[in-house]
């Protein structure tokens, strides 16, 4: 028969493994969220390769970096003549605020779809179109990840500026408009931690680039974009919040437009699903980078 010193004992034994787990899963915590800090600790490269990925893509064009106002300028002048000249569409619940209202929130919807979009599309090849720096040069390869979202978040800042300027010039600003920037946040980390996994997963599967361009294509409709989700049956409702663009798009509309402050619940769920994503993109980009360099 056991007596109460047997259990004792068994407690000052397990103890230290205890103390060991929690000090190995400390320790890989801490690594992983190393990854996700990589733009602070090798700020000047981050910014080196940001600046000459932005003036690369307009690289040998007769207006350069001007394309990256332009475009955005011309395809909301695009979306209000079709939808507000043509097809006289009104938003659901602003049917006071004009023709126009319907362009704006839709091309506020377009920005953000536009910044998850880029960085998906892209991230099946980031780590295939830089052979060098995984065969030849000592380089962060996480930071790639860094980068691309870097390039994306420039063009959402131009075009989320010309969706400021407008909503202030065509409508009223709301200070609600100021929490924006917060709204967004939840996709930052989980936009890194798909580029990881993504970007991983390109290297030993070729086909997946042209099945995001699918995938991405879908999501689209997917996306409250052109439409409210005020709009959809209680089913239909469920299903589209369960997209994780749902959310950022809905409550950048509310602070934006409605003078709303954002769904804090939703925005925390966001918040939660994107540093799980990223962590899981960083446990996943760690186990397998060993191997970039063989298949490549």
């Amino acid at each position: 028969k056991h007596g109460p010193k047997d259990g004792v004992l068994t407690r000052r034994l397990c103890a230290p493994c205890a103390a060991v787990r929690f000090s190995l899963m400390r320790n890989i915590m801490r690594q992983y969220f190393s990854l996700l800090a990589s733009p602070i600790k090798y700020k000047t490269l981050f910014l080196q390769f940001v600046k000459r990925d932005i003036s690369g893509r307009y690289k040998g064009s007769l207006i350069g970096i001007a394309w990256a106002f332009i475009t955005p300028l011309l395809t909301l002048g695009v979306y209000t003549f079709v939808f507000a000249g043509i097809f006289k569409m009104r938003w659901p619940g602003d049917l006071a605020s004009g023709n126009g209202a319907y362009a704006l929130r839709l091309f506020g919807g377009l920005v953000v779809f536009n910044l998850f979009s880029e960085v998906v599309s892209r991230a099946s090849s980031l780590i295939v179109e830089q052979p060098n720096l995984v065969k030849k040069v000592v380089f962060p390869l996480e930071l790639l990840g860094h980068i691309s979202i870097g390039v994306s978040l420039f063009h959402f800042l131009v075009g989320s500026g010309m969706l400021f300027v407008c909503t202030i010039f065509f409508e009223s600003f709301h200070y609600s408009a100021l929490l924006f920037p917060l709204v967004i946040l939840p996709l930052i980390p989980l936009l890194l931690g798909l580029t990881w996994i993504l970007s991983a997963i390109g290297v030993y599967f070729r086909d997946l680039g042209q099945a995001l361009v699918l995938l991405v294509n879908l999501l689209l409709f997917l996306s409250p974009v052109f439409y409210s989700t005020s709009t959809l049956s209680p089913e239909l409702q469920f299903w589209i919040g369960l997209n994780p663009l749902t959310q950022p798009i809905e409550n950048m509309r509310n602070v934006l437009f409605a003078g709303l402050m954002p769904d804090l619940m939703s925005w925390f769920g966001s918040l939660f699903l994107g540093l799980a994503v990223a962590i899981a993109g960083a446990w996943m980009f760690t186990k397998t980078r060993d191997g970039f360099a063989d298949v490549l």
